[in-house]
């Protein structure tokens, strides 16, 4: 399986790895529209394997939607704008989004499955039991989950309340972008500011990476 950022030039890589047989998972995604355009870019990939007679039978793509990431970008958005909203509505954002696309990739019945990533709270598990989805659970989380008394039944089908949905709406315009289905193009995906911090929190985690190997491969004589 190979992993994709679903930027511009992803959603591209998305396609052509999927006509070419490749497993993808399509990452650094944390926004409906960014959901459907990579479940389009596989269905696409798909059908020209299908209509070249190429099996499509072993083929499992795989779309992440880092719910806790959207959770933390509107957070950021609320303190660097002054935006004060009901304890706790920020918390439902990812949440609220991958509800949304997996109900509209279950009506459209696209071949991709949804992965829910970037754990922050217990809802970014308990709110998504019994939906047809892959959810990465950190140990440390998957050890208090395991100690909690939360009930584990069949949260998924249950609509965010409308009250949190509309503060959101009403007071965070990239959660507009990330709720409304056609609410970033393509084009825009590298500018959504979830993903920039993100892609800039890989890079940096690149050069500490770098920064570990030079001191173990030559150590510092000063220390």
């Amino acid at each position: 399986q190979v992993k994709i950022p679903v930027t511009q030039a992803g959603i591209k890589a998305i396609e052509e790895a999927t006509y070419h047989g490749v497993n993808i998972n399509a990452t650094v995604c944390f926004t409906v529209p960014q959901s459907l355009a990579v479940a389009e870019a596989v269905e696409r990939g798909l059908k020209r394997r299908e209509a070249e007679g190429l099996p499509v039978s072993d083929m499992r793509p795989v779309c992440t939607i880092m719910v806790g990431r959207l959770d933390d970008w509107i957070k950021i958005i609320a303190k660097k704008e002054g935006i004060i909203v009901t304890p706790g509505d920020m918390d439902w954002a990812g949440i609220a989004c991958i509800k949304k696309a997996y109900q509209i990739y279950s009506e459209r019945k696209y071949r991709t499955r949804l992965l829910a990533a970037a754990i922050r709270h217990h809802m970014h598990w308990s709110e998504l039991i019994g939906g047809d989805l892959i959810i990465t659970i950190p140990y440390e989380w998957q050890v208090l989950f395991n100690k909690s008394d939360i009930e584990v039944k069949e949260r998924m089908n249950n609509p965010v309340a409308p009250e949190i949905i509309d503060s959101l709406y009403s007071h965070f315009d990239d959660f507009r972008k990330a709720y409304d289905e056609k609410g970033l193009s393509v084009e825009e995906f590298d500018y959504f500011g979830a993903t920039r911090r993100t892609l800039r929190g890989f890079i940096a985690s690149y050069h500490d990476l770098q920064a570990l190997v030079r001191d173990f491969m030559i150590p510092d004589p000063d220390k």
